[in-house]
């Protein structure tokens, strides 16, 4: 019996290294991290102009809010089930080479919103705007699940987690470059050529990608025994999802954890330019690219340490995230709170860091604890709570909580609402007002913003709490351990 083993357990032990070559395989976990860095580059761009554009189109905080959530998020979400159940099927190079092309294209029409008349209808800019970033998110939405199916037959579960950590610093690392190249190209130009400029590369990487990353076996690397030729239906999917209390459990914490940090980070800029009173650009390359590397650094550190660890420890997976999100709430209060600017931005540089170890265990969890034909489908159902709360309310929750604070602040300093809107205190419009109304503008501009961040910050600590249950489910509802 032995004998007859023997050669299926060299076969198994020989698929189990991952498809392709070594060199190749890292090519193509570059070549996905590059595409995840763009993503957010093209959807993080909009919080690095938002100083010059919101005074601009003369939009408030809660709709600033709604073009940089639930704008973007509410049909990445919709769009999301399907696109990662055709994933589980149909070829998955081709639906990111159409999907990055899409949003590409979208993130370029951004930098052209103004207002339209068509026959006797007006189409705000805002309006625009906003139908742009419905295309971003469409695109958008065909990149996460494919990507995590393609490097879940590229790599082995042993090696998976540390993959799925590189890929993960596409957030943080495309965050950096929407600073870099957005905030400089604000200040020199304006806030539309940033959108061409970061959105027209985007057509020639995706002819690329098609044309150079081949479309593995799907199942490559899990045993012989566990693959199946037929398709999971939506229904079994589910089925089994609702077996695995982890699964829910990190989903609740991931959800949390967006929720805040996408709130955080599409306000940061216009944070930094009302408190510390610096340009756009200064905000963007000399506090919040730094901030975005560090956190890069850190999701990559993070998803590092869980790998070792998991080896002796399988809890660590959600165990060190729980404890860097709990660490970064006194940095964050912190930086929201202090009126030095380079101490805002080392609480924030170390909050940063502390936070993002999240990021790769929601992936290697969601992956973990369910088979292999539905890897795409339970990455795709994560993405779906954790963007439609997370993204598309967090931004919202700041924008709707900066705005209720500025006009409770314009009420309790005796003016009424209609006599100052927030836009009206921006440096560019304040020299219009009468010296009392500047002097409103003066405590509250900032303070609403200010207080509405600090409250966000806070809420970390259910994200923590959601992981730290979920390591206590671990040991139950793990299936992929080698």
């Amino acid at each position: 019996m032995t004998a007859a083993t023997a050669p299926e357990e060299r076969e198994a032990s020989d698929q189990i290294t991952g498809f392709g070559t070594k060199r190749y395989r890292t090519y193509v976990l570059s070549a996905l991290t590059l595409i995840y860095i763009m993503n957010f580059v093209d959807r993080g761009l909009l919080a690095v102009v938002g100083p010059d554009l919101v005074p601009e189109l003369g939009i408030s905080d809660t709709q600033f809010g709604l073009l940089t959530g639930f704008g973007f998020a509410l049909l990445y979400t919709i769009v999301g089930i399907p696109l990662a159940r055709y994933a589980d099927a149909a070829h998955r190079v081709w639906i990111m080479t159409v999907c990055v092309a899409l949003w590409s294209l979208m993130t370029v029409l951004c930098g052209l919103a103004s207002e339209i008349t068509i026959g006797s209808i007006t189409i705000g800019a805002f309006w625009v705007l906003l139908m742009c970033r419905v295309g971003v998110g469409i695109g958008e939405a065909g990149c996460t699940p494919p990507a995590n199916s393609l490097i879940a037959d590229y790599y082995a579960p042993r090696d998976r987690s540390q993959a799925l950590g590189v890929y993960a610093m596409g957030v943080t690392l495309g965050t950096m470059f929407a600073n870099l190249i957005g905030g400089w190209v604000t200040d020199v130009f304006d806030w539309r050529t940033a959108f061409f400029v970061v959105g027209l590369p985007g057509l020639l990487i995706a002819v690329v990608f098609k044309f150079t990353v081949k479309e593995p076996p799907r199942g490559f690397t899990d045993p012989k025994a566990t693959q199946s030729k037929e398709p999971v239906t939506l229904r079994e999917a589910i089925r089994e999802l609702t077996t695995k209390p982890a699964f829910w459990l990190m989903t609740g914490g991931a959800t949390v954890a967006a929720f805040c940090g996408y709130g955080i980070s599409s306000f940061q800029s216009i944070f930094l330019v009302r408190t510390h009173e610096i340009t756009t650009g200064e905000a963007a390359i000399w506090i919040n690219a730094p901030v975005s590397l560090s956190s890069a650094i850190g999701t990559f550190a993070t998803g590092w340490l869980a790998t070792k660890l998991y080896k002796k420890h399988p809890g660590a997976i959600a165990w060190v995230p729980a404890l860097g999100l709990a660490l970064s709430i006194p940095f964050y209060v912190f930086a929201f709170t202090t009126q030095n600017l380079l101490f805002a931005a080392i609480g924030l540089i170390i909050g940063g860091f502390v936070k993002y170890g999240y990021i790769a265990a929601q992936y290697t969890i969601g992956q973990g604890v369910v088979s292999m034909r539905v890897r795409a489908m339970a990455t795709a159902v994560l993405l779906f709570i954790a963007n439609l709360i997370g993204y598309g309310c967090g931004p919202l929750f700041i924008g709707f909580t900066s705005d209720i604070f500025f006009a409770s602040g314009v009420a309790e300093l005796g003016v009424a609402a209609e006599e100052l809107t927030r836009n009206q205190c921006h440096p560019r419009s304040i020299g219009e007002l009468n010296e009392n109304l500047q002097n409103v503008c003066g405590v509250v501009y900032a303070q609403s913003l200010q207080s509405a961040m600090v409250i966000m910050a806070i809420l970390y600590a259910a994200s923590s709490l959601f992981f730290l249950l979920t390591w206590r489910r671990l040991d139950k509802d793990m299936v992929d351990r080698n």
